[in-house]
């Protein structure tokens, strides 16, 4: 039998291998060309993960099986398969069928009051007024009721165009010329504000390369070249940079501060060393997308960093801003990068990612992991009850002490007890979960001793799901201020999407006032 030879690793410049893609997608078809394009992708993922040795090989086997659930329901054998279970998770879902005579009528359809951005037309009935005689009966009098509510959508380009001709005219005698002034809201510049929001909210909000975006308007005949979207969405981030800094400060003054990193790629980066005035280690090759969410009360900020600097760097040039003298709570995962080392902070660890190490190991240690999940399902159900009934941060810590106390106590004893099991490897990865979980045991379960204190670190890692979708999608920023701009409009955005305030909207008013955004 032949020798097999084996394929050679071929190092190829980001830049170069998207010019390659696009060059390739010309011959192939648009749903062939999106297939090549999330292969060529995935090899890139899996090749780094291989590289840097963050992929296991069970990791790898649960990758191609595409098991992306973490659900207790999704991920535990079935109580008939394991003989019952009498926990309090399983008495709660007693009854809760999933048939479809349980679903309620209307279910999984918007009503009209789920469309706040439509536009209400009134109309009048074509005879009828409030106090008329009833046409059918003649002698009773009608009065009005709710309106009858019928819904109508219609597909638009995201950016429109309109074309106005301006009448006029010439006399023949002086040659003077007469033209018709423009209406009102023709007024401006070519390109509307609310045309800069709108790419910079496809671009960067829901993660629209420009390319993409250049197609697409082109097949609905209003043109817009790619080179003419980043001029546009460039110019307008330095407008609205007030309104970011803003958010720097609001954010350096939240009592609770989430944060955590990505992978990021930007091109001017790339095999070049840091700069002097980055203050980092000459040796750092990494370029991160930092994620920070910020919440003061009911208010969350959230802030976007590409570049070098790990995610505790970037938070202490936002903490460099705060004047509040009590120090605030910092959840994150365990990692030291992600701890600012020049400010003061209550250390909180996500118990997420504590839960995650022995969902890996469900498969290997059933009835152990069976334990921890469903101890710590019974937690969220506790942290889940205070957020539904909207209970003060005193009210929720009252709570968790009351009800998640005695069960983590529970988990606590039974943790101790597996370290001094020497059946156990400590060096294996089941191991490896529970040392994890008892070394960071007060991080993790700060949440029982301190008002307002998180119990996972949640809310940043879905922020950070808009930077990985840009990415996934566009590849890489070209150059810092190219990363620049993108991360002004991320957290505009995302702090727009945090206060269910409609993103566009918002972008639209900051770049139509400028000048009042910058006084």
């Amino acid at each position: 039998m032949p020798r097999v030879k084996e394929p050679a690793i071929v190092q190829v410049d980001a830049e170069v291998l998207d010019q390659i893609i696009e060059d390739a997608k010309r011959s192939l078809s648009e749903e062939q060309g999106k297939i090549l394009g999330q292969l060529v992708e995935g090899y890139i993922h899996l090749t780094k993960a291989i590289q840097n040795k963050t992929l296991t090989l069970r990791e790898l086997r649960a990758l191609f099986a595409n098991h992306t659930s973490e659900k207790a329901k999704d991920i535990l054998p079935s109580e008939d398969a394991s003989g019952g279970d009498d926990s309090e998770d399983s008495d709660r879902n007693k009854g809760k069928g999933k048939g479809k005579n349980d679903k309620p009528k209307g279910h999984g359809r918007n009503g009209a009051k789920s469309y706040p951005g439509a536009e209400t037309v009134s109309i009048p009935h074509e005879s009828l007024h409030p106090g008329d005689p009833c046409p059918q009966c003649t002698k009773g009098t009608v009065y009005e009721k709710m309106p009858v509510v019928v819904l109508r959508i219609q597909g638009q380009a995201p950016l429109g165009a309109t074309i106005y001709e301006c009448q006029r005219f010439r006399c023949g005698l002086c040659n003077t010329t007469f033209k018709a002034d423009l209406p009102e809201k023709a007024g401006g510049e070519k390109y509307d504000p609310s045309s800069a929001a709108m790419i910079g909210l496809l671009c960067y909000g829901t993660g629209v390369p420009f390319n993409r975006l250049q197609g697409l308007q082109g097949n609905l005949g209003v043109p817009l070249p790619a080179s003419t979207q980043w001029d546009i969405v460039a110019k307008s981030a330095d407008a609205i940079v007030p309104a970011f800094d803003h958010l720097v400060h609001l954010a350096a003054n939240g009592n609770v501060v989430h944060t955590d990193d990505t992978s990021a790629h930007v091109v001017a980066l790339m095999n070049k060393p840091p700069e002097d005035d980055e203050g980092i280690a000459k040796d750092r090759t990494g370029i991160f997308t930092s994620g920070i969410v910020a919440k003061n009360g009911d208010h969350k900020v959230a802030l976007f960093y590409t570049g070098r600097k790990h995610a505790g760097e970037n938070l202490q040039h936002v903490l460099a801003h705060r004047v509040e003298e009590e120090p605030p709570i910092l959840m994150s995962d365990a990692l030291s990068r992600n701890v600012p080392k020049e400010f003061e902070a209550i250390l909180a660890n996500c118990m997420a990612h504590a839960r995650r190490n022995f969902v890996k190991q469900i498969a290997n240690f059933p009835q152990e992991c069976r334990y921890v999940i469903e101890i710590l399902a019974e937690v969220y159900h506790v942290d889940a009850l205070a957020r539904r009934e909207g209970l003060s941060p005193e009210d929720r810590l009252a709570l968790h002490k009351k009800k998640s106390a005695p069960r983590l106590d529970e988990l606590k004893s039974w943790i101790d007890d597996q370290l001094d099991n020497t059946d156990i490897e400590p060096n294996s990865d089941f191991g490896k979960a529970i040392k994890y979980m008892d070394n960071h045991w007060e991080k993790l379960t700060l949440f029982l001793r301190k008002a307002g204190a998180p119990i996972d670190n949640n809310i940043c890692e879905r922020a950070l799901k808009k930077a990985i979708r840009h990415r996934r999608n566009s590849f890489f920023f070209k150059t810092k201020n190219g990363a620049r701009v993108g991360n002004i409009f991320q957290s505009l955005i995302h702090t727009a999407e945090l206060a269910n305030a409609n993103a566009l909207d918002y972008l639209t008013q900051l770049l139509a006032h400028a000048d009042l955004v910058a006084d």
